[in-house]
């Protein structure tokens, strides 16, 4: 059998570049994505606009361009202020145990009683459509899984032998934290990470779909996709390109989700 031509590394690598180019597109295509001409609109394909125009003659490449740094800088957003509450708070309830970590877990089986889009749907309805609320929204339902994944991992490493002896010879429960829990968690935060880039971004663009999300004329998929729909018979490609490029996105951050979860697999090592 013959090898393949891209090992997981290159493979991984690769796609991080496709990120960052995503990302950065914008910044160097000279459209402005919400410049409108409305004797432009719904044209179709051509040179001048590499994938046609939308219903307000819209430059749809540039749309999805800068809808790339809506949707996907939104996610990264959204799992980073995630990662900074459930971490401290995973921390402190798997180690310290007792009444600290039964009260953290009851407000996260509070959350966790329902679907994560039955929640982010009812918070962002309560509290108004918006880019600011819609991260309120969906942080507040995505810091419980960190947190519980960090609690399981505490509670597993802190009953060890090496735990113990640093116990043994004075070591403070802060100096435990940092320098024999804290590494065994990061690994599965990151994988964890990783594979919710992709729920995460079909969640922003599902609740901009239902305009709950960045309103228009904010060039983010979902909210694209929701734009497009009445024209969907003279013009399919209004929502056929904006579902392509999160279907693509997604898919490259679950395989990346894949690749590290692979690499950082002791079994697989």
């Amino acid at each position: 059998m013959m090898p393949s031509p891209l090992n997981g590394r290159d493979k991984f690598g690769w796609m991080l570049v496709f990120i960052a180019a995503l990302m950065i597109a914008s910044f160097l295509d000279p459209v402005d994505p919400a410049k409108i001409n409305m004797s432009d609109r719904l044209l179709p394909i051509s040179s001048e606009h590499f994938l046609g125009t939308d219903h307000m003659g819209r430059d749809l490449f540039s749309r999805i361009l800068a809808g790339a740094q809506s949707t996907v800088g939104t996610a990264f957003l959204v799992l980073f202020i995630s990662f900074i509450i459930g971490l401290p708070i995973g921390l402190i309830a798997g180690y310290a145990g007792g009444i600290t970590d039964r009260f953290f877990m009851r407000i996260a089986d509070a959350f966790m009683a329902f679907p994560d889009y039955i929640i982010a749907i009812i918070l962002t309805g309560l509290i108004g459509p918006g880019l600011v609320n819609l991260i309120m929204a969906i942080v507040m339902v995505k810091w419980v899984g960190y947190s519980r994944l960090v609690r399981s991992v505490v509670i597993s490493e802190k009953e060890k032998d090496y735990v113990q002896m640093a116990k043994i010879n004075g070591a403070s429960s802060a100096l435990i934290i940092r320098k024999h829990l804290l590494p065994h968690v990061l690994g599965h935060l990151l994988v964890m990470v990783t594979l919710d880039i992709g729920k995460v971004i079909l969640m922003i663009a599902s609740l901009s779909y239902i305009g709950l999300g960045p309103q228009p004329p904010s060039p983010e998929w979902g909210a694209m996709l929701n734009e497009s729909k009445a024209f969907f018979y003279n013009a399919p490609q209004l929502m056929i390109i904006p579902g392509l490029a999160i279907m693509l996105v997604v898919l490259v951050f679950n395989l990346m989700g894949d690749q590290l979860r692979d690499k950082l697999d002791v079994k697989n090592r």
